[in-house]
């Protein structure tokens, strides 16, 4: 996948792996990429990886929401995350 600008550069989280430091996309940006490409990854994907990181408390519903605007997938996700969180 190719990405630029914000959808890029949004939730980039920098992590010492080995003695070597590596950037690495956060859970949030992870789960609105998932989104993002849902119609060539599956709808399920997305939702098992959305609950199993909400039980995992993996993300905050900021950093979500920050990454869902990034990547243009708020009103996608938006029913899915409040059904859910709720």
């Amino acid at each position: 996948m190719r990405f630029s600008g914000a959808a890029f550069s949004e939730g980039v989280e920098t992590h010492r792996i080995e003695g070597q430091e590596v950037e690495i996309y956060s859970v949030a940006k992870t789960l609105a990429d998932l989104f993002k490409q849902r119609n060539k990854l599956g709808l399920d994907i997305a939702l098992e990886a959305l609950r199993e990181a909400w039980r995992g408390k993996g993300f905050t519903m900021e950093e979500l929401d920050r990454a869902a605007r990034a990547c243009r997938v708020g009103r996608v996700m938006s029913p899915y995350v409040e059904a859910i969180v709720s």
